[in-house]
């Protein structure tokens, strides 16, 4: 469980990120965080993982406050939470598979890390997570030779591996094409609905969102301005979270 109880953010230089949000996510959840540009939206997600430090109010998840969390504290909670970027955060001019054993690399002594020697159940963990993603084939090949669509299941294998219960994902699929991008959605959802994992997804393309999220949540200027299931959001509640001139459009191609 997620509970944001009155959270605030405020940046440094005056700009609240986070105005007065209170929600609860239940586990296994498969939430669509939309807004415009600047609303709010990354700020929501990476204060689950502690990235963005709230200001105000508390955030607890599972049952822990998240901002009394240091050091070896934090570092274990984090490794129960996911984190897929726009980018996949991955390194390109080394293999697949050594770019899912990174996840490892918190609980490992360090001379293992550096003399990257991997025990072996690391190993398997990391194959058998390359294989829910379809990827098993692409282990020992390098991610630069990786389609996007590729190299984001890479990125969701190496969480994967890290047996999360949280996925947090900031853009996911902003920088693939339309095809691709239902693709690595339908990841996204095999991997919410076949293994529990609570999934909250920041999207930019609203009908990628209402096709696959089971509940959105839309965020104006740091603020919540809807959340309900996606069968609810018609274009007054668009209105309500873009404004009369921002609404998107609502088919497809358009909103890819």
């Amino acid at each position: 469980m997620i509970v944001f109880d009155h959270v605030c953010k405020t940046y440094p230089n005056g700009v609240k990120g986070l105005d007065d949000v209170s929600l609860k996510i239940g586990q296994g959840e498969f939430v669509g965080i939309i807004g415009l540009s600047g609303a709010g939206k990354s700020t929501l997600i990476r204060a689950v993982n502690r990235m963005h430090d709230i200001t105000e109010g508390v955030l607890m998840v599972d049952d822990t406050d998240v901002s009394t969390l240091r050091g070896k504290a934090l570092r274990r909670f984090r490794r129960g939470i996911g984190m897929i970027f726009q980018s996949f955060n991955l390194v390109t001019r080394t293999t697949v598979m050594k770019n899912v054993l990174t996840s490892f690399v918190p609980d490992l002594p360090f001379w293992r890390v550096l003399l990257g020697i991997f025990p072996k159940e690391c190993k398997i963990r990391a194959l058998e997570a390359l294989d829910k993603m379809g990827i098993l084939e692409k282990a020992y090949t390098r991610v630069d030779q990786l389609s996007g669509g590729q190299q984001q299941r890479v990125a969701l294998a190496r969480t994967l591996a890290q047996n999360p219960r949280i996925i947090l994902a900031d853009e996911p699929v902003a920088a693939l094409d339309p095809v691709t991008a239902r693709q690595v959605m339908d990841d996204f959802s095999d991997i919410n609905r076949t293994m529990n994992i609570t999934v909250l997804i920041n999207i930019h393309h609203v009908d990628l969102a209402l096709e696959y999220v089971d509940r959105i949540i839309g965020i104006r200027a740091g603020r919540i301005v809807f959340d309900g299931p996606a069968s609810e959001v018609d274009d007054d509640v668009l209105k309500r979270i873009y404004g009369e001139a921002g609404v998107p459009e609502r088919s497809s191609d358009a909103a890819l």
